[in-house]
């Protein structure tokens, strides 16, 4: 039987009303459908737990944060519902953490690639290192960041969204992203970045949940139609990975 932690995983920890949700995958914790799904599902839980105040979003280790969609499974695509499903794995995501009536706080230790930086950009407070630097590298492999790309744009405004997404191969940097509105504060360690995220947490679970949920809806005002939108994203993505041209870069990237 295979180790279901090999093949990644989602937890969560609450103590002290802060619910701490951690995934892991051993390739740079890029997430399979599966962790998505279960990642969507806790977001979704923790939103109506009334133990819950305040969610921390985190990933295992200390390198990359997140390193996309899995590319195995990009690679086994065959028709166009296989598409939407595999693409609409991240906007189930999104949309659970921006219906979420609880703060969620972003900790990113490490790169966000693809999928990676739509989670980055779609919790409501992001603290991140100078370690985690930003790619959308949908384009280098024939797609485009077409689900993400609401949530990031919506953070780092059109043309900070643009350019990652025609500079697909470009690591843009920590104080870049910072400077875009992605993160909003950047630390020089992993041990800084956790003090002041406990901080933070600490006081929010302490603060109105009323007050937070209304702040919240008024935050994330002109989203109502996501759940269309990513669908619609997914479906163009979908059908692109489906091209010769698709198929083809992504025969050339498997073989570096």
């Amino acid at each position: 039987m295979t180790d279901v932690t090999q093949q990644g995983d989602v937890s969560i920890q609450i103590e002290n009303n802060i619910a701490t949700i951690e995934f892991f995958h051993p390739l740079s914790n890029s997430l399979p459908g599966r962790v998505l799904g279960k990642l969507a599902d806790k977001i979704s839980e923790a939103g109506v737990n009334n133990e819950v105040a305040v969610i921390i979003l985190k990933s295992a280790g200390d390198r990359a944060f997140c390193g996309g969609a899995s590319f195995d499974e990009l690679i086994a695509i065959q028709d166009l519902n296989e598409g939407k499903v595999f693409f609409s794995g991240f906007a189930n995501v999104i949309n659970a953490m921006r219906k979420c009536p609880k703060f969620i706080i972003g900790r990113v230790q490490g790169k966000a690639v693809g999928g990676g930086v739509g989670l980055a950009s779609s919790v409501d407070y992001c603290f991140a290192t100078k370690f985690a630097s930003v790619k959308l590298s949908e384009l280098a492999v024939g797609i485009g960041p077409f689900v993400v790309g609401p949530a990031v744009e919506r953070k780092a405004g059109l043309s900070g969204m643009s350019a990652m997404a025609i500079n697909a191969t470009q690591f843009f940097d920590a104080e870049w992203a910072r400077e875009k509105g992605i993160y909003t504060d950047v630390f020089g360690s992993v041990e800084d970045m956790d003090e002041a995220i406990l901080t933070l947490a600490t006081k929010l679970s302490k603060s109105n949940p009323d007050a937070m949920k209304e702040l919240k809806n008024i935050f994330w005002s002109g989203t109502e139609n996501w759940d269309e939108l990513l669908v619609k994203r997914a479906a163009i993505s979908g059908t692109l990975v489906l091209s010769e041209f698709t198929k083809n870069a992504i025969n050339r990237f498997k073989a570096k």
